[in-house]
């Protein structure tokens, strides 16, 4: 055994064990601190990807069963005024009925049946045209409008509410896009090479003469006079997200020119502005360009009735809507394609529901008009003066009294077996998410608790230790004094 004063290999061995413990003790406090056993990505990389995706999951679900609370209050507000509609419809019934006693009425007393009826079929059109889901209106006909893109090409996307130009959507039809204005994007052309290829003017210096700085809405740039026009572009290109325009060499007809054109298309804040000491791009002095041109186009999803669509205010040039509140964004094709073309489908009377955690798990609930004339409560069949009137009246409350109670079963199939059903599962497998969870991120107490107990004792004697070793050093002065 050797003896050493300068270095303490017992105490370094001691103290480091006594450090490891101690880091493994705050671990251990934390975990029990906070009830989580995963506090850092450090804990668990893998766990903690894991775990992030069973809780994105989670909530989620959390969302989706407050749609289906959404849902089904929804069906219960459009099912509550149907069952006022079969009510009513029960009275009128009644009212045929009474009015078919041709022998002891006189003609004065079928008439007070006949308002009573009139009023009755009044209070059915009030009904399916103001029962509403907050602003969404249930049983006139427009709930749940849906469109389908077919040619993504030319549309990005649309919503459509239950009107357009004021009409009601009550079938479903093709939507087709004619774009009357084509969108344009603001450009500034800059100097030109003289008939020279494209490849040619590129690699070409700017030269002496055109060296020097010129800004674009704002955002100044420097050639020397090696600078190549290609490399200009480069630089300007470079900048593109903050100028808001990119810099293209292009032939403008025999000749090879610079160009710049905002990275948006329409009015609103896409203009071109450049200020310039030098010819480096343009010929000194400024320019001011306007943005460009709006799309203006129509839309015809009523089958021969165009409506007008123009650009959304403080949007881009793609962006376009109508007075109803419609909205279609056109992709770049199809804002500067001026030709009429098919671009989707619409399907009226059908509401659709997000009610599960991912893509595609949708419901739909279909919700007819229920007005006196789509039940086919209109002229003769709204008539009960007459026997034979009274008769067809008869026949015809009696099919809107059918119609009603089917939609009303419809709505309550709709509730029942996909709804609360969906409600059960959706609960079932949000426990078993949130198990699946627990067992990864959060801490098992008691196993936690004996190991924090362990590093506890460790501890303590890892400083006994580091004392022991520290003073092991004083046994060389025995030597000393010997």
């Amino acid at each position: 055994m050797s003896f050493r004063v300068n270095t303490n290999i017992s105490a370094m061995s001691a103290l480091r064990s006594l450090g490891q413990n101690g880091s493994s003790m705050a671990t251990a406090m934390a975990r029990l601190s906070s009830g989580v056993r995963i506090n850092s990505g450090a804990d668990d990389p893998a766990g903690l990807q894991i775990s992030e995706g069973f809780r994105s999951q989670i909530t989620s679900m959390d969302q989706a069963l407050r749609n289906n609370s959404d849902a089904s209050n929804f069906a219960k507000t459009a099912e509550g005024a149907l069952s006022e509609v079969n009510r009513l419809l029960n009275d009128a019934r009644s009212l045929a009925i009474a009015n078919s006693n041709d022998a002891t009425l006189t003609v004065s007393q079928k008439q007070a049946n006949q308002n009573q009826l009139t009023s009755i079929l009044s209070s059915v059109d009030r009904i399916s045209s103001n029962t509403s889901y907050g602003t969404k209106k249930l049983l006139d006909g427009s709930a749940g409008v849906q469109a389908t893109i077919t040619d993504s090409t030319k549309v990005q996307s649309f919503a459509l509410g239950g009107t357009i130009g004021g009409t009601s959507i009550t079938t479903g039809n093709t939507m087709t896009l004619n774009v009357t204005t084509a969108a344009v994007k603001a450009t500034a052309n800059g100097r030109n090479g003289g008939a020279v290829t494209v490849a040619a003017f590129g690699a070409t210096a700017v030269g002496a003469g055109n060296a020097g700085s010129f800004s674009v809405n704002g955002t100044t740039f420097t050639t020397t006079a090696a600078t190549t026009n290609a490399e200009m572009v480069n630089m300007v290109n470079a900048k593109s997200a903050e100028t808001g325009v990119t810099m293209d060499i292009y032939m403008n007809g025999a000749n090879a020119t610079l160009r710049l054109t905002s990275n948006k298309f329409g009015t609103v804040g896409n203009a071109v502005n450049i200020s310039s000491s030098s010819a480096a791009f343009s010929a000194v002095g400024s320019a001011n360009l306007a943005g460009g041109v709006d799309a203006v186009a129509t839309v015809d999803v009523l089958g021969g009735t165009p409506k007008n669509f123009t650009a959304v205010p403080g949007t881009d040039g793609l962006t376009l809507g109508d007075s109803d509140g419609n909205r279609i964004v056109l992709t770049a094709l199809g804002g500067t394609t001026v030709a009429s073309s098919t671009v989707g489908q619409v399907q009226a009377n059908s509401s659709q529901f997000q009610i599960g955690a991912n893509a595609g798990q949708t419901t739909t609930l279909s919700l007819s008009s229920s007005s006196a004339s789509s039940l086919g409560l209109t002229g003769t069949s709204a008539d009960i003066m007459s026997v034979a009137n009274s008769a067809t009246t008869l026949a015809a409350i009696d099919t809107a009294i059918n119609t009603v109670s089917g939609q009303r079963g419809s709505i309550g199939n709709f509730m029942r077996n996909v709804i609360d059903s969906n409600t059960r599962a959706l609960g079932v497998a949000k426990e078993n998410l949130e198990a699946s969870d627990s067992s990864i991120r959060d801490t098992d107490m008691a196993a936690e608790m004996t190991k924090y107990t362990q590093l506890q004792v460790l501890q303590q004697a890892g400083l006994s230790m580091l004392a022991q070793a520290n003073s092991s050093s004083s046994a060389v002065l025995s030597l000393l004094r010997g």
